[in-house]
């Protein structure tokens, strides 16, 4: 009989999601904690064996390799599979659970180690995989993608008679003391955002320069702060599950010193992905700048200031014109006194492990492969309001 969670990979917000599901513990039975790096499983353990008492189990596994993943899997034989690894690894992780017939959840979607390029094709694409395994798997359950998701259903589903607009804004407030460093995985972080930006309107994506359009957003209890447009991936699930839906657009924020940063970074050709000749040595530019950087997992002791992620949609209610903004406060240092790990790592493990919770609990149950948004949203927005992401709405003119 299967029984309790396999998680995989240890950074922070592996962190986040193995701590809150030792507090969840009633839930979840039994907890298995697995990366390449075991010592950073052990880390984790021992703080969580310190903190609640709880006893986890660490495991060694490649996340890359089908074959030990299928291993291990079957050794631990849990009820689902929580994937808080790289994107680059996610097909492996799903291969592995439909050979194994166990649900799975992530929370980004799968992206080429060897392309700037992230979408959900060659995950959707496994959705008979599933459905032949008679097993789930959920997609982005994070926050962005993730709660937006669920806060963009529990609007459509709740609030509105038709949604027309969403704008997701992204807006970390919170001050590391480093003149520069990301809040996760920099190699991940900074392909994203010097990438073009793109948006979904009328049927069409429209493209747009790097950090080409900026908005100057007011954020409740943090202030107004310069928003770029990017392109992130719930923009490409959302314009397909959001019925009516005209325009999706995604911001986030940052401050000057980051996009002078980046940029010079960029000119000069380190964030290249292509590998270079250096010295006799072939290296890839930006894995190398990765190395160079603070590790995100090291940001919790530093980072104060506060976290604003929410979603303006605006609609029809009733045959009059509607606008909200429902979204999330987090404080970094709260964040980092309960679970060792800032603000950004929580955001992103929390939902994580709520969506590991749903299908653990057979709330959401089906076969097949599934994005967050196409789930009745109250179990999920009743859970963030206990597991530490309170939400709130508030009209707007």
């Amino acid at each position: 009989m299967q029984k309790g969670i396999l998680i995989i990979g240890a950074g922070g917000v592996s962190r986040v999601a193995t701590v809150k599901c030792a507090m969840n513990i009633d839930t979840f039975e039994h907890i298995t904690l697995a990366s390449r790096t075991i010592s950073k499983c052990e880390s984790i353990r021992d703080d969580i064996k310190k903190n609640q008492g709880i006893s986890i189990d660490v495991a060694s596994v490649d996340a890359d390799n089908v074959e030990e993943l299928v291993k291990l899997i079957k050794k631990v034989n849990p009820k689902v599979v929580l994937n808080v690894a790289l994107p680059y690894q996610d097909l492996t992780i799903m291969d592995a659970c439909t050979q194994c017939g166990v649900d799975y959840v992530d929370t980004a979607n799968y992206e080429h180690p060897d392309e700037a390029k992230f979408e959900y094709k060659e995950q959707w694409a496994r959705d008979d995989q599933f459905k032949k395994a008679g097993i789930m798997a959920l997609l982005g359950s994070g926050f962005d993608p993730g709660v937006t998701g669920v806060f963009c259903a529990y609007a459509q589903q709740n609030i509105f008679d038709e949604i027309h607009t969403i704008d997701i804004m992204d807006c970390n407030a919170g001050d590391h003391g480093y003149p520069f460093a990301t809040n996760f995985n920099p190699e991940i972080n900074l392909r994203e955002v010097s990438a073009n930006g793109r948006y979904w309107e009328e049927g069409k994506w429209i493209e747009t320069k790097p950090l080409e359009i900026r908005v100057d957003h007011d954020y409740p209890e943090v202030g107004v702060k310069p928003s770029y447009l990017l392109y992130h991936e719930e923009l490409e699930s959302l314009s397909k599950n959001i019925k009516g839906l005209k325009r999706i657009r995604f911001f986030m924020t940052f401050g000057d010193s980051y996009i002078a940063h980046m940029n010079c970074l960029k000119n000069v050709g380190m964030l290249g992905i292509e590998p270079v000749e250096h010295k006799g040595q072939k290296i890839i530019p930006i894995e190398f700048l990765t190395t160079l950087l603070p590790d995100p997992a090291s940001l919790g002791p530093r980072t104060v200031g506060k976290t604003n992620i929410g979603c303006i949609i605006e609609g029809i209610k009733d045959g009059v014109k509607k606008k909200i903004y429902i979204y999330n406060i987090c404080d970094h240092q709260e964040c980092y006194k309960e679970t060792g790990a800032q603000a950004v790592s929580y955001t992103t493990g929390v939902p994580a492990m709520i969506g590991a919770k749903m299908l653990y609990k057979d709330i959401w149950k089906d076969k097949g492969v599934f994005n967050i948004e196409e789930f009745d949203a109250q179990p999920f927005m009743d859970e963030l309001m206990t597991q530490g992401l309170p939400w709130k709405i508030i009209e707007l003119d």
